[in-house]
């Protein structure tokens, strides 16, 4: 079905005159309206903008003039990307009137390459979740079953994408929110090394600094389109422009036996489910009897509970930097009772909130000895495999987050311990890549992690373009054919 093939092919389709920009336009419009009610994926709609966008791209292809390579293709992007005369709230009540009045960076760069607008995605609140439900647009479902997460905090992107709404999307990761509504979804998502990607119109309020971490990349329906929005997105904004550019290394392995790839299938420090670790271990025999070479115990060379915990230190200093005055010194309170060799997460996570800088520094040279180590890794193999979530996309469970837990093959564990498979990529300011792998015995999609060294991101789409050629890629849910 049209709805379901890539922005790439949809792209070529409007390029040969095979479908107009309007009417590829007014064929996501009629899903929106048809499906959406079940779903809530797409809580902000700009419809007659797209439409009068659609108008002009056919007029211009008429006069044989292309706008790029997205001319004509209607797509979505996360609610927490700024766009002229829609309001960017982050899932935050008390900004639901921030209504933004020019386009963002991200936004202005796929416009300029033909694509336009269909409206904005679904969010949790404070982009701080693994689902994605807040108390302005309400609570997003998954397509593959709309009782479960679609993931978050890019989950109403991944969502939309799945059940065919749009034909590309955006979002953002600092805890893994590309890439574990990739996962639940089925569709791919990258994210991209840190810095490439400004993240410039991707705010609350406008002129505030790039937070340590987080970075802003694509969701999509196949590698290809990774790639293309990855083109598309990149490269230093305006004012960087002036003294830099990027030059990202094309993907230097085009075949999947000459790859070196390990395997991180499971970890006691975050254990998954039997049937994600068997996928993954079986992404490392179908590369095997293509001829590659594979390890299941090659690791970098570093602590991994200790770099767990210098994650989660450097995570929670920029998740709580807007903290007001009173919450502050309440934390500074509960820190100061606490005993000194109190190393739990909690513990961690308390101290980080009122992280001095002198010792903001010195996680950070921890965090510069985790990224050495990972370089020299990746001296020797070219992708690792690990998983990204611990089970497939779970029920909604909007408990107060300290009252949850997930069940990982009927064991209980603690609901952010996943933010370890997360973190591994984002403290080393890694590229990653997630893509789909097929079906659960429940009917639920799988997604893995590729994942290279900072700036190989184009590796990592292009294995995830390979290995998904034979592990299945995005399948269309039963729910919305």
């Amino acid at each position: 079905m049209i709805a379901y093939e890539s922005a790439t092919e949809l792209a070529e389709r409007i390029r040969n005159g095979e479908i107009s920009s309007r009417e590829l336009t007014e064929l996501y419009i009629d899903r929106i309206e048809k499906y959406d009610g079940q779903i809530n994926a797409m809580v902000v709609r700009t419809f007659e903008a797209a439409r009068t966008a659609a108008d002009r791209a056919d007029a211009a292809l008429a006069r044989n003039e292309l706008f790029g390579p997205l001319h004509g293709v209607p797509m979505s992007i996360k609610e927490s990307y700024v766009i002229a005369d829609t309001p960017a709230t982050f899932g935050i009540e008390a900004f639901k009137n921030n209504v933004a009045s020019a386009d963002g960076l991200a936004v202005s760069r796929f416009k300029a390459a033909g694509a336009h607008f269909l409206g904005k995605t679904n969010v949790p609140k404070d982009l701080a979740d693994f689902q994605s439900y807040n108390s302005i647009y309400g609570t997003t479902g998954n397509p593959w079953d709309t009782t479960r997460t679609p993931g978050g905090s890019s989950g109403g992107s991944a969502a939309a994408l799945a059940a065919g709404f749009t034909a590309l999307e955006a979002g953002s990761d600092i805890g893994g929110s590309i890439r574990n509504p990739a996962h639940f979804c089925g569709v791919f998502g990258h994210k991209p090394t840190y810095g490439i990607v400004p993240m410039q119109g991707h705010e609350l309020i406008p002129g505030q600094p790039e937070a340590d971490l987080a970075v802003c990349g694509p969701l999509a329906r196949s590698a290809e389109d990774l790639q293309l929005a990855l083109s598309i997105m990149a490269g230093p904004a305006e004012r960087e422009a002036l003294g830099w550019s990027l030059d990202l290394p094309a993907a230097d392995i085009t075949c999947l036996k000459d790859f070196r790839v390990a395997i991180w299938a499971t970890d006691s420090l975050a254990p998954v489910t039997k049937e994600i670790e068997a996928r993954a271990l079986k992404v490392g025999a179908t590369l095997e009897g293509l001829g590659a070479q594979v390890s299941y115990d090659a690791r970098p060379n570093f602590d991994l509970e200790g770099a767990l915990k210098n994650y989660q230190t450097l995570l929670n200093s920029v998740m709580t930097a807007a903290w007001d005055e009173q919450t502050v010194a309440r934390m500074q309170a509960k820190v100061a009772v606490l005993d000194p060799s109190d190393t739990s997460m909690d513990a961690v996570n308390a101290r980080a909130a009122v992280l001095s800088h002198r010792d903001w520094i010195h996680s950070n040279s921890r965090r510069e000895r985790l990224r050495h180590a990972w370089s020299e890794f990746f001296d020797t193999w070219d992708i690792l495999i690990c998983p990204q979530m611990a089970t497939p996309a779970f029920s909604h469970d909007q408990k107060p987050m300290g009252e949850r837990t997930l069940l990982v093959d009927n064991e209980p564990q603690p609901y952010f311990q996943q933010m370890m498979w997360a973190g591994l990529v984002v403290n080393a300011y890694l590229p990653s890549t997630v893509f789909p792998t097929g079906l659960s015995t429940d009917g639920l999609p799988i997604g893995l992690q590729a994942v290279s060294a900072p700036f190989r991101d184009y590796r990592c789409i292009e294995f995830a373009r390979l290995i998904s050629r034979e592990m299945g890629g995005f399948s269309v849910p039963t729910l919305y054919p």
